[in-house]
């Protein structure tokens, strides 16, 4: 076991230590069982860092294991890509992956068996009339006409619906627990529907799927998993959880265990609504990357620590809150400022001539991959007599505030010379469209030599060298703290989330990926190339700015 001053500590952790101290389990084993039908999110990222988290700490184990017990909305390729999330992540299953499919023979055998001992039973009532039946929070539910059928008549119309004797919707079988329980999951829950589907596990085998509840707490037990943890909505859920284990035939009696589920501000974490985004064409897809799915974040720009870093801020508790999504962004923007090298790139771009500097002729200088970390090295990057620069870097009138490039003031370029703007070109709209410059070519890598003190330093790139490339600026997916809480989420959709401009980044840039998997484009922020990419068009997504926007957001 790891050191216990170098693990976080939290309520679940608390009661694995006692379980541990007081002998009721040896060795600790936990899973991670999500349904394959979409991709995993952010929040889902919480449960993987507690579930890997807790077993590698406590030198446990953690299963994957695939909740694929509904095949009209799952799908093989979901499956693939949880498997890429996780192990993107940095984490490792025991064994194979594991399906709640791989016990469909075990789980209706259970079944039969709650049959057998009167506790289950075939309903025919219509869906909505055993909706109807279960009652209200403030009224007891109504026993089926159904449910005090006899033990041998359920058994054989088990059989029926297992046989494909009868249609989707026709009867379900449920669980003959408690129509008065003020616990609605305890009111006769359905543990089997009818369901003519293919399975991408079982193909044709089956007819019959079993219901979560029913599913979830057996095959945790026949996996040995000591403690099952989730999410705060399976609160109530435990007492169906533990009167299924206590009413079968099985010795493994694993305990559950709930968290407060992860709400993130301007975006939505309900797999129902993200379906919707895609399914909708709100977004470009699963991994589009205003989305908050580990696919979407990954094709950003953020790391797996930085991930993990956030899961680890934002602790885990009982006690349901929303999280500003500037702590999901200080993440990643504390790794990439330590692990991303610079570079530069101009996104908004105008020209500087440099009207002093000899025609035809170029220059190779030295720049550093970063400031503070002389082991990334340097690079070299090409300069000449006409560079782009940032439209925004030059004013033709400023104040004293203004650090940047402003007409018979001077300004350093980064890694390279103090220039002077003397005159400017504009088009008919009356934007200035070509800056006029000379050059001091005695201030490389040095102040002036006669003490004139130039504050401001602007990025650039070599005008004859430098690679046309798209950029994908991102902001805020919705305009709304909770767009969930709205009448109609989709309405708070922020027309303005992805905006797409054109510059220029140095030659070369894209030959080699940093370990990082992206670069900080020096006083922009941080970038990493898209998966549209091509070699004669690199394109890039703003993983996130250099600074906090989101307070002022919400101001």
């Amino acid at each position: 076991m790891a050191e216990t001053e170098h693990r976080p500590t939290n309520f679940i952790r608390q009661i694995v230590d006692k379980d541990l101290a007081s002998g009721l389990h040896q060795s600790i084993k936990t899973r991670f069982p999500p349904e394959p039908n979409g991709f995993l999110h952010i929040g889902h990222a919480k449960s993987i860092c507690l579930n890997f988290g807790i077993a590698e700490d406590y030198e446990g184990s953690c299963n994957l294991r695939f909740d694929d017990t509904n095949p009209v909305k799952e799908d093989i390729s979901f499956v693939n890509s949880i498997k890429q999330d996780v192990h993107w992540l940095g984490f490792e299953w025991d064994g194979e992956a594991r399906y709640s499919s791989d016990y469909f023979d075990q789980l209706h055998g259970f079944a039969v068996e709650l049959i057998e001992k009167g506790l289950a039973y075939v309903d025919f009532s219509a869906q909505d009339k055993v909706r109807e039946m279960r009652g209200t929070l403030t009224e007891p539910g109504t026993n089926s006409p159904y449910r005090d059928t006899d033990i041998e008549t359920n058994k054989a119309e088990f059989a029926k619906m297992t046989a494909g004797e009868y249609g989707e919707g026709e009867c379900s079988l449920r669980a003959k627990i408690d129509m008065a329980s003020p616990f609605m999951c305890m009111r006769d829950p359905i543990i089997y529907r009818v369901k003519h589907a293919d399975h991408h596990q079982t193909g044709n085998k089956w007819c019959v799927y079993p219901m979560y509840d029913f599913t979830h707490c057996i095959s945790d037990a026949i996996e040995g998993i000591t403690h099952s943890l989730c999410t705060l909505e399976f609160q109530d859920n435990r007492r169906l959880y533990d009167w299924v284990i206590e009413n079968i035939s099985i010795d493994c009696t694993p305990r559950q265990y709930e968290f407060s589920r992860l709400n993130l501000e301007y975006t939505v974490l309900s797999k129902r609504r993200l379906i919707q985004l895609v399914e909708d064409g709100h977004v470009s897809g699963w991994d589009d990357p205003r989305m908050p799915t580990i696919a979407g974040l990954r094709r950003r720009g953020y790391t797996p620590g930085s991930i993990r870093e956030f899961c680890k801020r934002i602790g885990v508790t009982k006690m349901d809150n929303r999280v500003e999504m500037s702590m999901l962004e200080a993440c990643i923007r504390d790794d990439l400022n330590v692990n991303a090298p610079r570079a530069m790139a101009v996104l908004n771009p105008i020209k500087l001539v440099i009207e002093n500097y000899p025609q035809d002729s170029a220059e190779t200088l030295t720049a550093p991959n970063h400031p503070n970390d002389e082991s990334m090295g340097t690079r070299t990057i090409s300069f000449s007599r006409e560079v782009w620069i940032e439209a925004e870097d030059f004013r033709e009138s400023a104040n004293k505030k203004f650090k940047r490039l402003v007409l018979d003031k001077e300004v350093r370029l980064r890694n390279a010379y103090v220039v002077k703007a003397n005159r400017v070109e504009k088009d008919e709209a009356g934007n200035v469209t070509t800056v006029f410059a000379t050059y001091d070519a005695d201030t490389l890598g040095k102040d002036p030599a006669d003490g004139r003190k130039v504050k401001g330093v602007i990025h650039w790139v070599d005008a004859g060298s430098a690679q046309p490339a798209e950029f994908r600026l991102y902001d805020r997916l919705f305009n709304v703290p909770n767009p969930a809480g709205e009448d109609v989420f989709t309405d708070s959709i922020n027309p303005e989330s992805l905006k797409v401009v054109n510059g220029y980044v140095e030659a070369g840039l894209t030959d080699a990926i940093p370990e990082s998997g992206g670069w900080q484009f020096e006083r922009t922020g941080y970038f990493c190339l898209d998966t549209d990419s091509t070699t004669a068009r690199p394109v890039f997504n703003q993983t996130v700015g250099l600074r906090d926007t989101w307070a002022k957001i919400g101001d």
